[in-house]
């Protein structure tokens, strides 16, 4: 295919640069940016909750001989999850024999996102390119929510419509859930679990835990807190706990409970936010919710959603996970669509079809063309 040559060069460079969200992704957009000759580029720094310095790019190319306003951006983010579980080098960019890239990132989404930077690239001139090129989509939206809040060259693209690349399989997707993320903290003491002086706070968080499984259970089974239009119908509503290190033989003195909850548009979240505030105050533990964009969901008839469903012969879905464009949303209406599928992404055995990515960029410049 006339594209993966190029495509399978950057998105081997990427792959093998680290930009696991808790680290900083500047090595990445310093790579992309030199990429992008004949783009103007805003790059937007700033400094995550934990210190660490980040950036993201806004690209975009005016059509020559016309506007340089109106048309469909690419989107897609620089950071990954943690290498979790990996016995080969995650970050070798290695590609097979039969055209598969494999390495930490490569289909979540750094093939995906070379395919972007490709396509925007082989675009005729005659019509506008922009690319919304962002990080931190794995845990706080941070990258998007810049770009949404900050960037000029955005807003000065007039753009009718943003196409977030994550691997759907060429499956258009016009809506999807979002995300609100409540951390419960109970405090102990701690000491030597022997003596009797300690205080452990798992003691404390678990009336908590006790409403919050009543909770769960509560949005899987009454049908009115389902949406049908999503498979599961039901909310994710997902917890993590965390001792911080605590050895068994010590009394825990910091207990911290995550909970993700996911919700789709046509839900009203404030009665279940309205429930974890109550049982956190019951419980007496430390409550912090942290709240991510609406739920992006486009009409049926929406242009853009139609122009994919003719591009790429498939009607649009919905899904139950999140992306950036819970944020970009504030930009211009957004659309999920990209090459390959997520069935290796966030495993050990993480790999992306560079042929897949390839044959994606004829689609991406159809829908940019309009």
């Amino acid at each position: 295919m006339p594209y993966t040559d190029a495509i399978a060069r950057l998105a081997a460079d990427l792959v093998r640069l680290d930009s696991r969200s808790f680290v900083s992704n500047r090595a990445v957009a310093d790579r992309i940016a030199a990429e992008l000759e004949g783009f103007a580029l805003e790059r937007l720094d700033y400094t995550d909750a934990a210190g660490v310095a980040k950036q993201v790019i806004v690209a975009h190319r005016a059509a020559v001989g016309g506007g340089s306003t109106g048309g469909i951006a690419l989107s897609g983010h620089m950071d990954t999850v943690p290498d979790t579980g990996w016995t080969e080098d995650p970050f070798s960019g290695r590609i097979d024999a039969e055209g598969v890239l494999h390495g930490l990132g490569a289909v979540d989404m750094k093939g995906p996102l070379a395919a972007c930077i490709i396509a925007a690239k082989t675009l005729p001139a005659h019509r506008p390119a922009t690319l919304l090129i962002t990080t931190d989509e794995e845990t706080t939206k941070q990258g998007a929510r810049a770009i949404a809040d900050r960037s000029a060259l955005a807003r000065q693209a007039g753009l009718a419509g943003i196409v977030v690349a994550e691997p759907t399989g060429m499956l258009p997707v016009r809506g999807h859930r979002s995300n609100i993320d409540f951390i419960a903290v109970a405090e102990g003491v701690q000491a030597h679990s022997s003596l009797g002086t300690g205080r452990n706070a798992n003691w404390a968080l678990i009336p908590f835990l006790v409403e919050m499984k009543a909770l769960a259970e509560r949005l899987r089974s009454d049908t009115a807190l389902h949406d049908a239009a999503y498979a599961p119908p039901f909310s994710d509503f997902n917890l993590i706990l965390d001792n911080h290190g605590a050895a068994v033989n010590v009394t825990v003195p910091r207990a911290t409970a995550r909970i993700k909850f996911r919700y789709s548009r046509s839900i009203d979240p404030s009665p279940v936010v309205a429930a974890v505030e109550a049982a956190a105050a019951r419980a007496g533990v430390r409550l912090t919710i942290l709240r991510q964009g609406r739920p992006p969901e486009m009409p049926a008839d929406h242009p853009l959603v139609r122009a994919a469903e003719a591009a790429t012969g498939h009607a649009a879905e919905t899904r139950p996970f999140g992306t950036d464009a819970s944020e970009l949303q504030e930009i211009a209406p957004c659309l999920i669509l990209g090459p390959d599928v997520m069935s290796t992404a966030h495993s050990p055995r993480e790999c992306v079809h560079l042929d897949w990515l390839s044959a994606s960029v004829p689609v991406f410049h159809r829908l940019m063309r309009g």
